[in-house]
Formats: structure tokens, sequence, C-alpha cells
């Protein structure tokens, strides 16, 4: 590697706090579809006018702005992806910005071992809660259908989506199974976020909801397949193998329970992307982490799983599967 890449990767935070400081003040929403100059902009922000506009030159030089004759305006993927009166609106970067936060203090937690948060997800607050389930839900609503495409549905008429969130997953199941049954679990304060989205999505009826929490109570009973995206990097190695415990109660005989998150080499060195994610886990969580294959399978193997599987995503993403006999 040169110099030159160090340098870059080092560096590489500032186009992203610039996106993101925009984001956060709402510039592309107030100039929407409007040809506006500093003055105005900033003055509808209630902003410093001087600073305002180095920063709106900033996004000008990235292309999300646009600039002529000392006006600015939005060119057509700032208005579709980062204006709040789009429908494309990318609500979810506003978790971005809660990561920023956490991963600015990772010199300390190196240092301590203590994560940046001090409060569990269902203890931060309405704001951080909705700008982290709708970004679950922009990236998930577009993976989906490839990440769902390997998981065979026959035979399965019904589907528990633990820590379903949005419900994007089971969105893309009924697409693919209209007759299914699918329930998402999650926490009480979630599902009312959970239920607005799928409102939105045309799912209102189709998909069922059963509050708690899955380190304390019990799962629903009666289910053909489990599914866990995104879930075990949250918890403590003994967390999650509870978790597959209470997963293997969850299923019908012959069910199938399916994990997809980063699944880790034994040296959990690869993929990079999730040696990169275990930083994001212990700046935001006590206990989180990326787990390896071997370790997965060592929680199906407790549960009294078998028929173990791992299928490859691309991107580092995987998905371990197994049966209850």
């Amino acid at each position: 590697m040169k110099p030159m890449e160090i340098r870059e990767m080092a560096m590489a935070f500032q186009k992203s706090r610039i996106v993101l400081t925009a984001y956060e003040l709402n510039v592309f929403t107030v100039i929407g579809e409007k040809q506006m100059d500093a003055e105005t902009i900033a003055a509808a922000l209630n902003l410093n006018k001087t600073a305002a506009e180095r920063l709106f030159n900033a996004l000008v030089g990235l292309k999300l702005l646009e600039k002529e004759a000392g006006k600015y305006r939005n060119p057509d993927h700032s208005l579709r992806f980062l204006s709040k009166n789009s429908p494309e609106y990318l609500a979810g970067l506003g978790h971005s910005n809660h990561l920023w936060d956490t991963w600015s203090n990772l010199t300390e937690v190196v240092r301590t071992g203590e994560a940046a948060h001090d409060t569990e997800i269902n203890d931060r607050g309405d704001e951080w809660l909705e700008a982290f389930i709708h970004a679950m839900h922009d990236r998930g609503k577009k993976q989906a259908p490839a990440q769902l495409a390997s998981i065979g549905l026959q035979g399965i008429n019904s589907v528990l989506d633990i820590g379903g969130g949005s419900g994007c997953f089971c969105m893309e199941f009924l697409n693919r199974k209209p007759e299914l049954k699918t329930v998402v679990f999650d926490l009480h304060n979630v599902l009312p976020i959970s239920k607005k989205i799928i409102e939105r999505e045309g799912y209102t009826g189709r998909i069922d909801f059963h509050a708690g929490d899955y380190t304390a109570d019990e799962l629903p009973k009666g289910f053909d397949l489990v599914f866990l995206s995104a879930i075990i990097h949250s918890n403590s190695f003994n967390t999650n193998r509870e978790l597959v415990r209470k997963c293997f109660d969850a299923l019908n005989p012959e069910g199938k329970i399916v994990i997809q998150d980063w699944i880790m080499n034994d040296s959990k060195t690869e993929p990079v992307q999730g040696a990169v994610f275990s930083i994001n886990m212990l700046v935001g969580t006590e206990e989180g982490d990326c787990y390896s294959e071997s370790e997965v399978k060592s929680w199906f193997r407790d549960a009294g799983f078998s028929g173990f599987k791992k299928v490859e995503l691309g991107s580092g993403l995987a998905q371990m599967v197994a049966i209850k006999p």
C-alpha cells in the first residue's frame, strides 16, 4: 500500500461529514425544486451565512448541489434521495449521524473496553430508534430479493422474523409466497414504527406482530422457518446460544433456522466487511461482535439442530442454515 492510499483512507471522513451535516441541517429539503442564494438558505435554516456558503460550495464540488449565477439548486439525484419531500428520501441516513457520534469515541473505547453508548437500543429515544429502523428498512428492502432467493419455501407455511424491524424481509417472503403466515417479533416500542412502514408499503393485514424481548421472553411457537437477519452481531456469545435454543423450540419438526449476518473465519479477519463491522459493535454495544462459522455451528449443536449449511451471499454476508429434526 502506498502513502497516498493511506492518507486517502485517513481523510475519507471529511466528505462523509460534509454530506451528513448537510443532511442533518435539511439543506436539500429547504432548497427543494427552487434556486436559492446562500443568504436565503442560511436564513431559512438559521445558519451563519459565511460558514453555510462554504458548506454549499463543498456540496457543489461533491455534485450534491449545483451552482449558477450565485444560486444553488438540487440536481435530480439530491432532490430524489435527500429531500424529505421525496417518496425515495433516504431516511436511514439519520442513523449514520448517530454512528458518527459513537465511532468518534473509538480510541477511548479501545483504551477502556467500554462502549460509547451506555444505554440499550430500546432506551436511546424515539428519534434514534426511528432513524435506526428506517436505515435498516432502506437497506433491507433493496437487498431482500437477492438475499432470500436461496431460501427454499417448499413446505414452509409460516415464518417468524426475529428482530424483524420494518418487516422488509416478511414483505419479500410474501412476494415469493403470498399465502405465507408471517410474523415480526420485535420490541414493544419498535412495532409502532414497523406498522407505519408496513402500511406505507401496502402490506397491512398480511404481516402479524408479536411484541417481546428475545433476551428475556420465549418466542411464539409453531413455525416452519425462523429467520434472523443482522441480529446475532448485537449480542454476546451466550445470549446467541440461548436465542438459538429458543428458535429451536419455536420451530415445528423439520423446521428451518436461517441466520443471516457477517460470518467470520476462525481468525475473525475475513470477510473484511465483518472485521470492520465488529468495530461498529465495539463502539455501539456492550457485548456485540461478529461471529465465526464455527461459533454459529456450536450454537446449532447445543440446541439440537442438524444439517448445517453455509450459503454465501456476496459482499461478505452469509446465511447459516440448520434443520430441527
